[in-house]
């Protein structure tokens, strides 16, 4: 489990870990397929969306992770991702573009997040957890 120090004391850490992992990976995989069969959004509505997504991101690993320096650490990795999915919309990609717009409202939601290991809510996870599946004797 040594691996597993920075992660907060859960009953089951991978579960949490593998399904912040697969977030993140939706987040990729969503910036990167073409989307231009969905119905469009409000003028500045994909900001938000962008904000919200790496806010969540952000905010799911305070919640996983148990020290401030490793928030923070993965709240600067979310920034790097944000803005390097930027640029391959528009390296990799012949449907999407890259936005330096798109890029801020990733770090600005990136930041959101990171800000809840300031608040009590940054052990809502582990209270869950702890009611769903009270400790064994």
């Amino acid at each position: 489990m040594s691996g597993f120090l920075a992660l907060k004391p859960f009953h089951r850490p991978r579960v949490w870990l593998g399904l912040w992992l697969v977030a993140v990976a939706a987040v990729v995989v969503l910036s990167l397929v073409n989307l231009s069969g969905l119905p469009p959004v409000p003028e500045g509505g994909d900001k938000v969306e962008h904000f919200l997504a790496y806010a969540l991101l952000s905010a799911a690993a305070v919640q996983i992770f148990r020290d401030r320096g490793t928030c923070v650490a993965v709240a600067v990795a979310l920034v790097g991702l944000g803005i390097g999915l930027e640029f391959a919309q528009g390296m990799l990609t012949t449907t999407r573009m890259g936005d330096p717009r798109d890029a801020l409202a990733n770090t600005l939601g990136a930041m959101a997040g990171l800000a809840t290991v300031l608040t009590p809510a940054r052990h809502l996870l582990q209270a869950m957890e702890a009611r769903l599946l009270p400790a064994r004797a």
